[in-house]
């Protein structure tokens, strides 16, 4: 969705307030795709700071379905979106600055898009866990430890003793 910001860029002391719904259903993250359960519309507030330099800021929550990193069970994941962040017009654009400064603007227009993506990517969890003590599954059967325990072996020998062990068993009479 784009909003235009001619007016604000124009006018001295300009603050304009908007409820913008957002289209997002899905967000992909390192190639995997996440559905959107809830989200709420963004609070934006768009205020004139200079001729031609707006401050855009803005909150909203956002929730995803993810998947617990331990026993891969559908999590609920809320994430809440605050952001602020000077935009400028085209034609107060500095030549030092960056073109990644300014990726969701659109000449006059600011794409609400990009900048929810932005700060999707930047509030992104590094682990997603059903719950604290999760316990993950079975590496033998698959069984979610969360629900019992499975009885398989999981007893795995230190691999630095494991050339004994084979000196032991190739020294054994049958």
């Amino acid at each position: 969705m784009l909003v235009n910001l001619t007016d604000v860029f124009s006018s001295e002391e300009k603050v304009v307030k908007k409820e913008i719904s957002l289209d997002m259903d899905t967000f992909t993250y390192n190639g995997e795709k996440f559905s959107v359960i809830f989200k709420e519309p963004l609070s934006m507030v768009f205020s004139n700071i200079a001729v031609g330099k707006a401050l855009v800021e803005g909150t909203g929550k956002i929730t995803f379905d993810m998947k617990c990193d331990r026993c891969l069970t559908s999590v609920p994941y809320e994430m809440d979106l605050q952001f602020s962040y000077e935009v400028f017009s085209p034609d107060n654009l500095s030549e030092d600055m960056e073109e990644d400064e300014q990726n969701f603007m659109e000449g006059y227009e600011l794409n609400v898009g990009n900048l929810v993506n932005n700060e999707i990517l930047m509030s992104w969890p590094m682990k997603v866990l059903c719950k604290p003590q999760c316990k993950g599954i079975c590496t033998v059967c698959g069984k979610d430890l969360n629900t019992g325990e499975c009885g398989c072996d999981t007893f795995v020998p230190d691999p630095r003793w494991a050339a004994l062990k084979d000196i032991f068993n190739a020294n054994k009479e049958v």
